[in-house]
């Protein structure tokens, strides 16, 4: 991380996190934890909120400037995304929001749907089950008596 920064403490690793608020070249924004690492590079690390110029926002953990932990994605689309990161992808548990207002929560693996969840489609129906990727055989509806 370069160029237009501010940092309101000057730290090094270990100790607290630096707070910054970051332009990048590109015109994305970063504000939230930070840490140096032996060599003097400043890596997201901690919570922050990174804002990009096309209207993606992305809050929750950082750690060795990759999206880490738990946070939401949120698209200018309306599409969003709110549960477990690693290295930049959804993976673990999480809820993901369609466009359409449908939304699947369960388990994801680098950005796709697999394991045990639910879909919720636009009527209010619930299809539980096994997903894998775009397959998701034997799925079952679940009813409300």
């Amino acid at each position: 991380m370069s160029d237009k920064k501010e940092i309101d403490s000057s730290n090094t690793q270990g100790e607290e996190p630096l707070k910054v608020n970051y332009i990048f070249p590109n015109g994305d924004r970063y504000e939230g934890e930070c840490s140096r690492s032996e060599s003097g590079v400043i890596t997201r690390r901690g919570s922050g909120k990174h804002t990009s110029v096309n209207g993606v926002i992305y809050t929750g953990g950082w750690h060795e400037d990759k999206m880490n932990g738990r946070g939401t994605l949120q698209h200018p689309s309306g599409a969003k995304y709110e549960g477990e990161f690693k290295d930049n992808m959804y993976h673990g548990t999480g809820t993901y929001t369609f466009l359409d207002g449908s939304i699947y929560t369960g388990h994801f693996n680098k950005n796709r749907l697999e394991g045990e969840g639910a879909f919720t489609n636009t009527q209010g129906l619930v299809w539980m089950g096994e997903f894998h990727g775009k397959a998701a055989l034997g799925l079952k509806m679940q009813h409300s008596i």
